[in-house]
């Protein structure tokens, strides 16, 4: 089964360049999601509302989900492998490519850079908040462009290149393992009274399964500036000094080679449902942020993410290499 895993992380990725998600394809994620919002309600009524309940609670859920959301792909090719091959190869590309979303952070953070352009401010507010979990109704234009530039890069990481790592290593089983650690971060990892705690489990497995390809994208970043021509000295240099200037271990690795590439400064603080946080920021201000910045954030995340299809497919023809030896 591994052996095909190679050609149809390629295709898949092809794929997702020219389509990207339409609205009308219901996404897997939607399942994996699902059975977190259910799970979370079921195993919250049968534990205790204290802090070693809601940790029992939170590590049940986390070894239901990754049972789940490995576990099952991981049976269904290997039926189909097995007795429908050509069927199993066409349903791990399909899968790959949904699972990837290089396409679709393009275009969703592109409809801020239209409304920004286009439109009113309170427009590109709307759209940024379809990508970002902070506080939009009084950014600026600044403010909106640095959020959607953020996104960008850190989303460059979790929504690409760690899964392409995971494909390369172990098909789009392992793949959807990783996309499953990743979707229960985005839905109980918070650090407020309601997840503290319930939540803490999948957020530091999170930051496990993210630790690798986050460095790994920062790298991938900088090589893109070369293919871009953005600053490779700069983005190189903020990436050593900033990488770290995040609560997680792992956000600021992208966002540092991004900032150090457009030669502006990110990050910084930002409010939250309400609430003021205070964050270091990353990168110099050499300049000042620009709507074009998006599109260059664009511009720099394809390359990595080509880069990245390279890398991966020279890994898993190391992995299978060593396999048959």
């Amino acid at each position: 089964m591994l052996k095909y895993s190679l050609p149809a992380l390629v295709i898949g990725f092809v794929l997702d360049l020219l389509i990207g998600d339409p609205r009308w394809l219901y996404h897997p994620i939607c399942v994996i999601g699902n059975l977190i919002a259910v799970l979370e309600k079921v195993i919250r009524k049968i534990f205790p509302k204290n802090h070693g309940g809601e940790l029992t609670g939170g590590f049940l859920i986390v070894v239901l989900v990754c049972l789940f959301s490995g576990g099952v792909p991981l049976l269904v090719l290997y039926y189909l492998y097995r007795y429908l091959p050509v069927a199993g190869f066409v349903l791990e590309v399909f899968w790959c490519y949904q699972l990837l979303a290089t396409r679709s952070l393009k275009d969703e953070s592109m409809k801020v850079y239209d409304r920004l352009k286009n439109g009113t401010l309170d427009e590109a507010r709307y759209a940024v908040s379809m990508i970002v979990g902070r506080d939009t109704r009084e950014l600026t234009e600044t403010g909106v462009t640095k959020a959607a530039v953020e996104t960008v890069a850190e989303n460059a990481s979790d929504g690409v290149i760690a899964p392409m790592l995971y494909m390369a290593i172990g098909g789009v089983p392992l793949m959807f393992l990783y996309k499953g650690i990743n979707t229960m971060d985005s839905m109980l990892g918070y650090k407020n009274d309601k997840y503290l705690y319930f939540g803490r489990i999948a957020a530091k497995l999170d930051d496990v399964a993210n630790y690798i390809p986050a460095r790994i994208s920062g790298w991938l970043m900088v090589a893109g500036t070369v293919f871009t021509g953005m600053d490779t000295k700069n983005a190189a240099k903020i990436y050593k000094r900033d990488r770290r200037n995040h609560a997680s271990p792992n956000s600021a690795q992208t966002e540092a080679a991004m900032a150090g590439a457009l030669d502006v400064q990110l990050a910084g603080n930002a409010y939250y449902f309400g609430k003021l946080y205070e964050k270091p920021t990353i990168g110099d201000p050499i300049r000042p942020v620009e709507p074009e910045d998006i599109k260059r954030a664009n511009r720099l995340m394809y390359a990595a993410s080509i880069l990245g299809v390279v890398v991966f497919g020279l890994l898993s023809v190391g992995i299978r290499f060593g396999l048959l030896r």
